[in-house]
């Protein structure tokens, strides 16, 4: 009797068959003549390791096969022992030369088709991923030769130059890791299921603003609708919004322009309607910046209004002690005549943000100098008060922001729709919190060069994608049938996690007697949630041939 794990790896075995990814990128990059596994199996295995979530290194990665059910979940004949380090570098490396956008591009668009997913809205957003070393060495120019090409397995020889590979650096770090190097992703999210289409490495010391809006039109051109692009305030510049053109955009506007600033603190109550999203006012404004006639959305949120308000409290009080401290060492200097004190007043009190001159008081005093005669000097003393008018411009501001769009008219994006469509914003961070997650296997990332660097960072979106396919087709199945499962707390829930997902299909075990193969620990729990996938994942759990 020999038993092996299967756990929740046959459901990620099975998505993966369902987008066809080994079939893809071994027709990308080839197979080689007499290689005893692809380089597509390899991208298989290394998936499968991510989301085992097992924080098992690249290093101890035949050994992690050693515990599952390699030939079931991979293919026949395929060995742990085939999986070692230097078959995963070398794969890596074709990866990198292949080209890393378009390889994740083509798999993250095809299974989008396959797996219905709309792309009517599309959301960008960029973060860091430190590493651990120094990375100054890159691979050489000439990486193969002799190689085969394709499935034609004819023999050419070939000389193969690298691409341009990011620069691993320092740069403002999301991850509030200063101290180490880092590469930053660019990701494109679609607004329906989180699903990951586009994905980019830069290196680490890039601006978001000087690049989101190349992004976009390079994303957009990949695209056969037209998806409109959501960002950040990064997206909103004058540049950007120009070459965004023909696209449609949505995005934060940032408080540094002082027409934006302007219209939160002076737009009256009054003029703000209730938006149909719980919690929420705005009021709409066509304005025209960068030459673009665009709508303004200001949004007011009575939550992030009632958290404004409380730090601006803390704010006034802070600043009061400050200026009465630092009138107070005023009060100590001596000045040669009244114009003097009263200009030093002046000046401290323009320092003061919240706060202004409430009274003020020049005093005439005699001391003796070093040589023991007399002079005369004067000291001012000042009280303050509350800046009333300071104080209600930022009170009336408390809560607000403003998105802003291209897109003019109502009845194709109302104003409810831009803010659930900023609102879902969040997709990208919960893409990144995902890639970020401890568990996962390329957390703390030790790799030898910046292109297998930027390889594995590729196999992470493909983690990503294989996930959130999963999660929603689940979703969405559950939806559509009007059902429920059980969650972490016993409560019914039509949006389960994937990660409580794979927590249910643990201890199944492939259990081979007599020449037959059985699966362990099976129960009708599992079985509902099965189902409710595509039929490649039933194969591995012996419920479809």
């Amino acid at each position: 009797m020999e038993i092996q794990n299967i756990d929740h790896l046959g459901i990620v075995a099975g998505i993966i068959d369902r987008i066809g990814l080994v079939e893809i990128i071994n027709e990308l990059i080839g197979v080689e003549k007499g290689e005893k596994i692809s380089s597509g199996h390899v991208v298989k295995a290394m998936i499968l390791n991510g989301l085992g979530f097992v924080s098992k290194p690249l290093y101890m990665f035949p050994k992690y096969f050693e515990t599952i059910a390699c030939e079931h979940l991979m293919g026949v004949g395929v060995k742990p022992e085939y999986l070692n380090d230097d078959k995963l570098g070398r794969v890596m490396d074709k990866l990198f030369i292949k080209g890393l956008d378009t390889i994740f591009s083509i798999i993250a668009l095809k299974a989008a088709q396959k797996f219905g997913v709309s792309l009517s809205s599309s959301h960008l957003d960029s973060s860091s991923m430190h590493v651990h070393g120094q990375y100054n060495t890159r691979l050489p120019e000439v990486i193969f030769e002799n190689q085969q090409i394709g499935n034609t397995q004819e023999s050419e020889e070939l000389v193969v130059k690298s691409p341009k590979e990011i620069t691993i650096t320092y740069g403002y770090s999301r991850d509030h890791r200063p101290d180490l190097k880092q590469f930053i992703i660019e990701l494109i999210c679609s607004g329906d299921g989180d699903i990951p289409i586009f994905l980019k490495l830069a290196s680490g010391n890039q601006a978001d603003s000087s690049c989101f809006g190349q992004i976009a039109v390079e994303y957009q051109k990949q695209l056969e609708v037209d998806s409109l692009i959501v960002a950040d305030s990064a997206l909103y510049t004058e540049s950007n919004l120009k070459l965004m053109s023909d696209l449609r955009w949505l995005c934060r506007v940032p408080l540094t322009i002082k027409a934006a600033q302007s219209l939160i603190s002076t737009l009256a109550a009054s003029e703000f309607i209730d938006s149909n999203l719980p919690g929420y006012k705005f009021a709409a404004k066509i304005v025209s910046y960068a030459g673009i006639e665009q709508r303004w959305l200001v949004v007011q949120s009575q939550e992030r209004k009632a958290s404004d308000l409380r730090k601006l409290s803390q704010k006034i009080t802070k600043a009061e002690s400050k200026a009465v401290l630092e009138l107070k060492e005023l009060s100590k200097d001596k000045f040669a005549c009244e114009v003097d004190a009263v200009k030093a007043l002046t000046k401290l009190s323009k320092q003061f943000k919240y706060h202004q001159i409430q009274s003020s008081q020049v005093t005439e005093i005699k001391f003796k100098n070093q040589d023991n005669q007399v002079e005369t000097a004067y000291q001012i003393s000042a009280t303050v008060s509350q800046d009333e008018s300071k104080i209600n411009t930022e009170v009336l501001g408390a809560g607000r922001f403003i998105i802003a769009t291209n897109v003019l008219d109502l009845n194709e994006l109302s104003n409810d729709s831009m803010l659930n469509e900023y609102k879902a914003q969040q997709s990208c961070e919960r893409g990144f919190a995902f890639l970020k997650d401890p568990l996962f296997f390329a957390d703390s990332i030790f790799l030898k060069s910046p292109e297998r660097i930027e390889s594995l960072a590729m196999i992470m979106g493909l983690c990503l994608l294989v996930y959130t396919l999963a999660q929603r087709q689940i979703r969405t199945a559950l939806r559509k049938s009007q059902s429920t499962i059980k969650n972490q707390l016993g409560k019914s829930t039509d949006r389960p996690t994937l990660r409580w997902i794979f927590q249910c299909f643990q201890s199944i075990h492939l259990v081979k007697f007599k020449n037959e193969k059985h699966i362990s620990n099976w129960n009708p729990e599992r079985d509902f949630i099965l189902n409710l996938l595509p039929d490649d994942c039933l194969i591995y759990y012996q419920l479809a041939s």
